[in-house]
């Protein structure tokens, strides 16, 4: 049982599959649309509503060594993930990966991790979509009822400057500091977010109908919010104010991961999630005109451009404001409004790209999550619905439609908080596997054609690990138990199903 268990993919087999045009998919993208696919997915969440966030709760101005902690580790995992989506250019992401190298039960394990990590992640990002959608209709006179804005059961409460705002820890800490009884404030309970379960469906849609129609959209997205952040910054450095970047790591307040270095740490794990955008260009490898040249490009390029963007946004945006007043839905809508009533003409400008880079964020995981589907069917480890390839427009539309009720759900009842968290632990752990796999495979197979090879191996793998699981680590025990339980079930559905229907039984076990 065991070394059927482990038992991994050929290589034939892979490169077999991705040549199969008569069942797959059309090679449409280009080095380009893998690049902005890349940065269509990265910059969203992360620069428009978790810098803030993740400042006000964890780590104050130091968000930006968060930043650079988990930009670092991407680097580390990007230069593997290229390797191997260089060398193994189809759909699937790290769970091919895993069971080229690891076998398939380890693959099981990762592909029903990149299920967690894509279907909440889609939900994260329209619940930050929603808040921003929220705030600009309401500088119209537009106002949803709040109950319909925020996750089933959420208390809110309305303040003065900022309207309203679901009850944290954090906030009702920062309020008795100045004086004000959080009792004596307005309250609602919500019971569906609705803008971010609207969304999440208008995607689905697009998606369903092709992936180049889905691309080239979220090309324009990506222009739209990209030109907008970097007017933000040449605009706001103007702003900044050097006094709200002292103290730049404020003291710890005497429990783990709030503020101090934990609270870098716990912030770095808690924004991760942000810079999934890579693992989702690997995803489309299948769809990719040449994928053992484009596929790098499309990795390297979009993590790097992506990296050195947020880290300047967070640094303006800690520098015009303090960091204590960005726990919001639209943390840089704020820092836009202490700019003054002269810059208020660039209020509705950020709102609409962060709707713009948002709505490409969520496009862009939707997409991935059908993706991963797609293969872990067609080895026979998922029913073969999953699979079902359109006749028309050539989509996995079925999966796509699953995906997307589920994180219509998701998005509706669950808060950014629970969410955001479970994201980042999947794709921490993803990163790990993948960044391990390369060593084991450097020494299995070294004879193996790589178009991109990974540098310094295995000093690279190594640090991409151990940074991850270093992340990982600082995360709650909460998001531990929730990861647990998910791993749990992945294992009920695979000794009941995928072992008895996988191809590798049929085809028999082999390591070439």
């Amino acid at each position: 049982m065991s070394s059927r268990l482990f038992s991994t993919k050929s290589m034939g087999d892979l490169m077999s599959q991705a040549s199969d045009t008569t069942h797959g998919f059309k090679r449409t993208l280009t080095a380009t649309n893998l690049t902005t696919l890349g940065i269509g997915a990265i910059i969203g969440a992360g620069i428009f509503v978790l810098t803030g966030q993740a400042a006000a709760q964890y780590a104050g101005p130091a968000i930006v060594i968060s930043f650079i902690i988990s930009g670092l580790a991407c680097a580390f995992a990007g230069l593997c993930y290229a390797e191997f989506a260089s060398m193994i250019p189809i759909a699937g992401s790290a769970y091919t990966y895993a069971y080229a190298t690891l076998g398939e039960f380890l693959a099981w394990i990762i592909g029903w991790d990149l299920i967690l990590e894509y279907l909440f992640a889609a939900s994260t990002v329209s619940v930050g979509w929603g808040g921003y959608v929220i705030s600009f209709l309401n500088d119209f006179g537009i106002h949803i009822p709040t109950a319909f804005t925020a996750a089933s059961g959420s208390v809110l409460v309305q303040l003065p400057e900022v309207g309203w705002q679901e009850v944290t820890k954090n906030l009702i800490t920062n309020l008795t500091a100045k004086g004000i009884d959080i009792n004596t404030l307005p309250h609602v309970t919500a019971v569906l977010n609705l803008p971010a379960m609207f969304i999440v469906a208008v995607l689905t849609l697009l998606l369903v109908i092709g992936i180049k129609e889905s691309a080239n959209f979220n090309n324009i997205m990506v222009i739209t919010k990209v030109s907008v952040i970097i007017m933000f910054i040449g605009l706001g450095i103007a702003f900044i104010k050097a006094g709200n970047w002292h103290p730049f790591i404020p003291k710890n307040t005497g429990t783990w991961g709030q503020f101090g270095w934990s609270g870098v740490l716990r912030g770095a794990g808690v924004i991760f999630f942000a810079y999934i955008g890579f693992d989702a260009v690997s995803t489309a490898a299948q769809e990719a005109k040449n994928p053992q040249k484009h596929m790098p490009i499309g990795i390297l390029g979009s993590l790097s451009i992506s990296t050195v963007l947020y880290i300047l946004v967070a640094l303006v945006l800690t520098g015009i404001v303090s960091y204590t007043t960005l726990n919001v839905a639209d943390p840089v809508a704020v820092g836009v409004n202490a700019m003054g009533p002269g810059m208020f003409w660039l209020r509705p400008i950020v709102k609409i790209a962060a709707i713009a880079g948002l709505s490409s964020v969520i496009l862009v995981l939707l997409m991935g999550q059908p993706r991963i589907f797609y293969s872990m069917s067609r080895d026979g480890l998922l029913p073969p619905v999953f699979s079902k390839v359109h006749p028309k427009f050539k989509t996995p539309y079925i999966s796509s439609l699953l995906t997307g009720f589920v994180a219509i759900i998701l998005a509706g009842i669950l808060p950014i908080s629970i969410l955001g968290e479970l994201v980042s632990i999947g794709t921490l752990l993803a990163f790990v596997i993948v960044c391990l796999s390369i060593i084991l495979l450097r020494k299995k197979r070294p004879e193996l054609e790589r178009p991109f090879r990974t540098p310094f191996v295995p000093l690279i793998p190594i640090l991409g690990a151990v940074i991850c699981f270093v992340q990982m680590a600082s995360l709650p025990f909460e998001t531990w138990l929730r990861l647990l339980i998910w791993m749990a079930l992945g294992f009920i559905i695979y000794f009941t199903y995928g072992i008895r229907h996988s191809m590798l039984r049929k085809t028999g076990p082999t390591s070439k």
